[in-house]
């Protein structure tokens, strides 16, 4: 036999074997059709067909997919909303046959879904009530997708709501109305702290108050007992009580006298002032005293003689 037509016939017969192998990766499944027939799936691994006869069709993909579809609807209170729902799904091994042969374009159908279930519950809520019950508009998507995509092959793993965005005046609007709730709400706080801090300062002065008028009675007081042990002193050399007053007046009124003299900043003017002034006031208060206490002993030989009388 022709040494050239052996090579030529090993060479087609490694072709042959090279093209009736294949393999599959992981997490796929590989549609094998014969003559343009369903033949068989195959998983991953290292497979074969017949040359020319099976042909891989396509390979469909296990892994869990996720198509984001984006609804603009309106709510209860007629306001336009784009909602972004996000669907896992997944092909089940068990029904590559109709995820592959029964459904042409599965994110279409997927889509419709979608629309048609978030347009038929957002018109039942008002806005704010779409941002608390998101979940219950995934589950409401996850459960007309998962009866409707099942038959077709296809599981439904988890929808989820990822984004709600109204229209752009009506966010402008919900900022500013959150913004001025938070200011009174501020407002509020700052009132508070304020009627704080003045009753806790008026509560301060009070008591400050209250200490200085101790403090000043305290004085008057031990000033008074001074006055008392010094007019007994005064008493006891033979200075009645009248002079011995007089005398303690003319010494504070000297003393105040030069305690003036030592400030340097004072304003206070104490008249009168001249070097007689001391002994004017002496003669002065003695006199009065002396006058006083005539007309008290006068009032009081009145009054016993009218109760004589009666």
């Amino acid at each position: 036999m022709d040494p050239f037509y052996l090579l030529s016939l090993l060479f087609i017969g490694v072709i042959l074997l090279l093209s009736s192998l294949f393999t599959v990766k992981q997490q796929t499944a590989a549609i094998i059709e014969r003559f343009g027939k369903f033949h068989s799936i195959r998983t991953s691994g290292l497979q074969f067909k017949i040359p020319i006869i099976d042909r891989v069709v396509t390979r469909v993909g296990l892994k869990i997919q996720q198509l984001d579809v984006i609804v603009e609807t309106k709510t209860l209170d007629d306001v336009f909303v784009k909602l972004k729902v996000s669907v896992q799904y997944v092909v089940l091994k068990d029904k590559v046959y109709e995820a592959f042969y029964q459904l042409e374009y599965p994110h279409d159908q997927i889509t419709s879904y979608v629309f048609d279930v978030v347009r038929a519950e957002v018109p039942k809520m008002k806005l704010d009530d779409v941002f608390v019950k998101k979940d219950d508009i995934a589950i409401a998507v996850k459960k007309e997708l998962q009866q409707a995509m099942f038959d077709y092959g296809y599981d439904i793993i988890k929808t989820l709501v990822t984004d709600i965005d109204p229209d752009a005046q009506v966010k402008e609007a919900m900022n500013r109305i959150n913004a001025s709730e938070r200011e009174k709400i501020a407002a509020q706080f700052e009132g508070d702290a304020a009627r704080i801090l003045i009753v806790e300062k008026a509560k301060a002065e009070a008591e400050s108050k209250r200490l200085q008028g101790q403090g000043i009675a305290d004085q008057r007081r031990e000033i008074a007992r001074g006055l008392e042990e010094s007019v007994e002193v005064l008493n006891k050399v033979g200075i009645n009580s009248q002079e011995a007053s007089a005398l303690i007046v003319v010494t504070q009124h000297y003393d105040t006298l030069q305690s003036i003299g030592e400030a340097t900043n004072t304003n206070l003017i104490l008249l009168p002032n001249s070097p007689q002034a001391g002994s004017d006031m002496l003669n002065n208060m003695v006199a009065s005293f002396t006058a006083s206490n005539m007309i008290g002993e006068s009032m009081k030989l009145k009054n016993t003689e009218n109760e004589d009388e009666k």
